[in-house]
């Protein structure tokens, strides 16, 4: 598991104890923090430090971030665990083995919550297979329940910095679009997502990751300059908001 933080410590404890309530043994943990002045480390190094490689020093962002500790786990499998989420139980990691059996990379169910104390469930995000014409729908995998084999990161390659907020977007469309890799949906919650990341705080923030998922539509699908899927990603989610009858 990748975990990237700065002046963390009012979030990280939830994503720490959920990691290691895993109940799957043959797990590993990189820590990339971009030297915290709050609490952030000692809470880190409070928990135990087996199979746990942690780094401080300056970066250039999140993904300049997670482009450090992808050169640094040493596992088969790596997925990313922001420092304000947590796994939804201690089977989590477990199924993701499990559904990779025979597969390259596995996604599955997110909710977004108001707080880990509560877990009041704010917004709902199910996983559906890949549809035939993939990214260009609006579909896309949550990225913190996509979890792929180290042969995709090393066909795959790097974050592209030059992106603000949907890196992990092209990333993943990259994985899905350019290979044949093969791909398992989980039917299960696997994260309790913090609503208000870099991602989703703001209409703002809603705005410049269309943008940018275009610009990489364009880039890596050939998309025109504006593309169904600007209008379908957004239409998509509408119903995340939506509680369910039962």
């Amino acid at each position: 598991m990748l975990t990237v933080c700065w002046n963390a410590a009012a979030t990280i404890r939830h994503t720490l104890d959920s990691f290691f309530a895993q109940e799957y043994e043959d797990k590993e943990l990189v820590v990339i923090d971009g030297a915290s002045t709050d609490e952030t480390l000692s809470i880190i190094h409070s928990y135990p430090q087996e199979h746990v490689v942690v780094v401080s020093e300056p970066d250039r962002g999140m993904y300049d971030a997670l482009n450090k500790a992808l050169c640094l786990y040493s596992g088969d499998v790596v997925g990313v665990l922001n420092a304000d989420d947590a796994y939804h139980d201690m089977t989590i990691l477990t199924r993701i083995a499990d559904a990779l059996t025979g597969m390259d990379m596995v996604h599955g169910h997110l909710d977004f919550v108001r707080s880990h104390g509560t877990k009041e469930v704010i917004r709902r995000w199910r996983a559906t297979p890949r549809p035939a014409k993939g990214f260009r729908t609006g579909w896309a995998p949550a990225h913190p329940t996509f979890y792929v084999r180290r042969k995709v990161v090393e066909q795959v390659g790097q974050f592209d910095l030059s992106l603000a907020v949907a890196s992990d977007y092209d990333w993943m469309l990259r994985a899905v679009e350019n290979f044949t890799f093969r791909m398992a949906t989980i039917d299960q919650i696997m994260v309790d997502m913090l609503q208000g990341g870099k991602s989703t705080s703001g209409l703002r923030s809603h705005i410049g990751h269309n943008l940018e998922a275009l610009k990489s539509r364009r880039k890596w699908l050939g998309s025109p300059p504006i593309d169904y899927a600007l209008f379908a990603k957004p239409m998509l989610k509408i119903g995340q908001f939506i509680k369910p009858l039962s």
